[in-house]
């Protein structure tokens, strides 16, 4: 037996020292638990931003003037598998005049999956009106999951379209930092001198303004008559063009300590372009820095999206985003008697900590070699 396991020790050992790091990666990612579970979750979330229309159950847009803040119905019978929701009867209380929107047990409809319902384009390619899921009815109302908002507005279809585009704004506004922070953190460290000094104090002006102040200031100046698709851009290039700062300081300070070392110095008399020398040999022997402050960019740009939407200078109706569903939530009579209307924050919650957790085990998997997994 404990030949055996020698045995296996001496197998492990090879296999991890022959192993390609990739696999290396891969392993220790493996490890780290919460990572893992934080990836599985970011998974599901982007399957939701590819998948929005099919996975709604109505157009989000569409008001229903008299299921105005419809708590989440109850789907009923799931263990017996035999979905159905209850109708709802809706009546004026006669002392707030409110609509009060209660299950009429006597009525109930299946909830059917695959169900046929609006046209729209899956991929943005193909042409079908297949839904996940949804009831039928005379009058077309479609059940509320989640409920819906002041305007009778379902909240399940407006989330699944708000997480495609406040996670398409986290990447893209994530992309031009990371563009932006590598070119000019790498030319200020690489390069030293005047041009060092030049990006230096660039990153110190913009780093002493105040970043809300800064935010809201330029967000105010996208005119209101642009579309969706100009403010989309607008917004994503203003919380970009200022997040560039953390990302270009890691790469400088990585640059100044190994632009001295031996192996780029062997480089160099080895006859190496600089351009190889860069992207071949500096940028992957600290790619685990890079790989943490992407994976920080990433929810510092959903959150200001989040945060100037909610404000109402960032996107705005008829756009669907987190920050912008938020809106509902804006006064404590909302909070304390539609709670529901507060899902779109804990969405935003569940991103980024799933992506600080990737982070986490991203950058400890990316240096296999430095410790015991």
């Amino acid at each position: 037996m404990a030949e055996a396991a020698a045995l296996r020790t001496q197998t492990e050992e090879e296999d991890i020292y022959l192993a390609p790091q990739w696999k290396l990666v891969w392993w220790r990612f493996k490890k780290h638990r919460l990572a893992v579970v934080a990836a599985v979750l970011l998974s599901f979330f982007f399957l939701i931003a590819l998948f929005p229309n099919f996975l709604s159950i109505h157009d989000p847009k569409i008001t229903h003037g008299k299921d105005s803040l419809v708590g989440p119905q109850r789907i009923n019978g799931l263990w017996r598998f035999d979905p159905f929701v209850y109708d709802l009867k809706t009546v004026r209380n006669e002392e707030t005049f409110a609509l009060d929107h209660t299950p009429d047990k006597d009525t109930k409809f299946p909830v059917k999956f695959f169900i046929s319902g609006q046209e729209y384009k899956l991929l943005w390619l193909f042409k079908t009106d297949i839904h996940l899921m949804g009831i039928e009815t005379e009058d077309g109302r479609p059940f509320y999951p989640l409920g819906t908002d002041r305007l009778g507005r379902d909240i399940w279809s407006r989330i699944v379209h708000a997480i495609r585009i406040s996670l398409s704004i986290g990447m893209v506004g994530m992309l031009i930092s990371l563009i932006l922070g590598v070119v000019l953190g790498g030319v200020s460290g690489y390069a030293g001198g005047w041009l060092d000094v030049l990006i230096q104090r660039l990153i110190e002006f913009i780093i002493s303004i105040p970043t809300l102040p800064l935010w809201i200031m330029l967000a105010a100046l996208v005119p209101s008559s642009w579309g969706i698709v100009q403010v989309y851009f607008a917004i994503t290039t203003i919380i970009a063009l200022l997040g560039w700062t953390g990302m270009a300081r890691v790469v400088r300070g990585r640059f100044l300590s190994l632009r001295e070392e031996e192996f780029i110095t062997a480089a160099r008399l080895a006859g190496a372009r600089e351009g190889r020398i860069i992207f071949r040999h500096m940028l992957p022997s600290f790619i685990s820095h890079i790989i943490a402050s992407v994976t920080l960019s990433v929810p510092a740009v959903i959150i200001a999206e989040t945060a100037l939407s909610f404000l109402g200078v960032g996107l705005r109706p008829p756009a669907i985003s987190l920050g912008v569903m938020l809106v509902e939530a804006q006064n404590v009579r909302s909070i304390a008697l539609t709670p529901w209307v507060l899902v779109p924050g804990l969405i935003v919650i569940i991103i980024i900590l799933s992506f600080n957790f990737i982070g986490d085990g991203l950058r400890d998997a990316a240096d296999p070699y430095g410790g015991r997994g």
